[in-house]
């Protein structure tokens, strides 16, 4: 599967301008790292993440839309992998980290996971090498109304060597609340997921990432509080935290936020949206 998606990746950075531009634009992003209570934290300028980050994910806004995910609107450039008999990987055009995908359930049917924990520790155990995240539909996903995963190199992402500091099932002084699950079956890990994520109606507010960690498969669950801290709403500084923020990426559109953004800041918005 890691062959199959290096091939694609190739052709459509050949074959899809949008694609080669956003690559062009990660690989010139400014980052600079802060220690927030000896964790690294890397905040990454990326002015082509603003629509995602900004993105209206209200009922109305989003019913107003076509959805952008759905095979019928993709760009005729864009291509893509099946994985099984539910999910398309694509290359995602505005990559916050290396060979970004996006994993899209065929069937247009609302962000939700509680049925979908097979499927996604199916992905990140067939990618090593990866880091395969779900934001969910009121914590980071601007497409909230068609399922899907995300998928990055896991190479240089924070959360990788922080478990390595986790005691029971939680990383000591980390500034945002996480359940570490980790387990070398990925049965298991779908049983213990499953156990946890309540399928209440409507969806409790969670983010997701699932990684390899030598022969063990490692689960991150984010629980949360809010969508977006007052800061956001303020205009002080757009910020907009999903899975890969609370992983230790944090995503900064707007240049002098990027500029300015202290420890402080990143501490209290964890505090305030994850607890």
């Amino acid at each position: 599967m890691r062959d199959k998606i290096a091939g694609l990746l190739e052709e459509q950075m050949r074959t899809w301008p949008l694609l080669a531009s956003g690559t062009k634009s990660l690989r010139q992003a400014q980052t600079r790292t802060i220690n927030l209570n000896g964790y690294r934290i890397e905040i990454r300028h990326l002015p082509h993440r603003i629509t995602s980050t900004t993105a209206a994910v209200d009922r109305a806004s989003v019913e107003r839309r076509p959805c952008f995910l759905c095979a019928a609107n993709l760009p005729p450039e864009e291509k893509g992998l099946e994985f099984n008999s539910e999910f398309t990987i694509y290359c995602n055009p505005f990559p916050i980290l290396e060979h970004h995908l996006t994993i899209v359930h065929r069937d247009h049917r609302p962000q939700r996971i509680a049925d979908q924990i097979a499927n996604i520790v199916a992905v990140a155990d067939a990618l090593p090498g990866y880091f395969v995240i779900y934001n969910g539909p009121q914590c980071g996903a601007s497409a909230p109304d068609h399922m899907h995963f995300q998928a990055c190199s896991s190479e240089g992402v924070p959360i990788v060597d922080d478990i390595e500091k986790a005691v029971a099932d939680t990383i000591p002084s980390y500034s945002r609340r996480v359940i570490v699950f980790r387990e070398s079956r990925p049965d298991r890990l779908t049983e213990r997921l499953s156990n946890e994520i309540s399928n209440s109606e409507p969806e409790p507010l969670l983010n997701l990432a699932l990684f390899r960690k030598g022969d063990d498969l490692v689960a991150t669950l984010f629980p949360r509080l809010k969508h977006r801290p007052a800061v956001f709403y303020s205009g002080e500084l757009t910020l907009s935290p999903a899975t890969i923020d609370l992983c230790g990426i944090v995503v900064a559109p707007v240049e002098k936020d990027f500029a300015r953004i202290s420890a402080d800041d990143i501490r209290n918005i964890f505090a305030e949206v994850s607890g």
